[in-house]
């Protein structure tokens, strides 16, 4: 009677190679798609500004803005938004638009229609696997008197068909001892 291998074992063999051979073949998501992602963040942010300031229908542009940009309807989305006391994380869609357009009779008075004509990020490290990514650092608000108001950052992005969408969103004035 001649050995011959047991075909469970010897399909759990093919599977496991099939699996480590995807995952060893799946790339990191670059550096500059982050990047990029956080330019458009930023030329968002601006845009919502310019569109309040013209008179436009800027809730429409900061609706385009948390559609294109984050995570909101896919996953979970953690928002910890910088000048948020009283409601200081915004896990919907709807937390997120009051903050960046105000809404009456709360704390929000419209980050985004703050009148911001850039924003500036400098990273401190970004990291990235094949389906996220993380960034932390710097981000510099230019106002119209052309004074620039700095915030500390961290970003999570995933992807989702093939876009990196924000899921995690932290941001925080810095340390003053005073």
């Amino acid at each position: 009677m001649k050995n011959r291998p047991h075909p469970v074992p010897a399909a759990i063999s093919g599977l496991a190679l099939a699996v480590m051979a995807t995952s060893a073949a799946a790339e990191p998501i670059p550096e500059q798609t982050v990047i990029d992602a956080q330019k458009a963040w930023g030329e968002g942010i601006v845009a919502i500004a310019k569109t309040h300031a013209d008179g436009g229908d800027y809730a429409a542009r900061a609706t385009k803005h948390i559609n294109d940009l984050y995570a909101y309807g896919e996953t979970k989305v953690m928002f910890k938004p910088t000048m948020a006391a009283e409601n200081q994380f915004r896990a919907t869609f709807d937390g997120a638009l009051s903050y960046f357009i105000g809404q009456e009779g709360t704390e929000d008075k419209g980050f985004a229609i703050s009148g911001w004509t850039n924003v500036r990020w400098e990273n401190d490290g970004i990291y990235t696997n094949d389906a996220s990514a993380m960034a932390m650092g710097n981000y510099y608000f230019t106002g119209p008197d052309g004074s620039e108001t700095k915030v500390e950052f961290t970003f999570g992005y995933v992807l989702v068909d093939g876009d990196l969408k924000i899921n995690l969103h932290h941001s925080s004035l810095p340390y003053s001892p005073e």
